[in-house]
């Protein structure tokens, strides 16, 4: 399991082990993100939690697939909101647990979010947990959304990083923690190398 907050580059490191050691990877986040975007397509109020519970009982299953339209920054808000909720975060766990044990058969996985190694999969026989200086992340955000074509100010994301790890670390349900017999790793001067030699 690779745990950390938002932008500390879990997903590249997660990508990195599952390519060297020929696992299969999955990112929680995206399953967050397809469930926000089902959503948006079906007009249901993302603050209406009544309404998001009795649309889990119609939906079956989610895609675990990347596509640019679940990346921006409008996504990431609204992937923010309606984590919080304890019915949505049990449907997604489930649905980690059902993918995973379908691929995991003869090898491993190694899957990255923010409640993997405390709640999804406690029994892990590896967990790790990145962190990265909180800057250095929202200059990484910054530049992500750039290249993406889409408007950003640094100074915005960072309140906005700031705002999204107070939630995370504070929500009542599956908490952003460090995991029990986590390894935790500073990831922060790969990251300033990284950004220097993109500048």
């Amino acid at each position: 399991t690779v745990d950390g907050p938002a932008g500390s580059g879990k997903g590249r490191i997660a990508k990195y082990i599952a390519r060297k050691w020929k696992l299969f990877h999955l990112d929680s986040g995206l399953l967050y993100r397809h469930f926000a975007y089902e959503l948006l397509k079906k007009n249901i109020n993302i603050y209406n939690e009544k309404d998001i519970v009795n649309f889990i009982k119609e939906l079956k299953k989610l895609s675990s697939r990347n596509h640019k339209n679940l990346r921006t920054e409008r996504m990431s808000k609204i992937t923010s909101e309606i984590s919080v909720y304890k019915k949505v975060r049990h449907f997604i766990n489930k649905q980690q647990r059902i993918i995973v044990e379908k691929k995991i058969k003869n090898k491993g996985s190694v899957i990255e979010g923010r409640d993997i190694g405390s709640v999804v999969f406690k029994k892990a026989n590896i967990k790790l947990y990145i962190e990265v200086d909180i800057k250095i992340r929202a200059k990484r955000r910054h530049k992500q959304l750039i290249d993406m074509g889409e408007q950003s100010i640094y100074p915005k994301i960072l309140k906005e990083i700031k705002l999204r790890d107070k939630k995370d670390k504070n929500r009542k349900n599956s908490p952003l923690v460090i995991p029990k017999g986590a390894n935790i790793i500073d990831n922060s001067n790969s990251f300033n190398l990284t950004i220097k030699q993109l500048k």
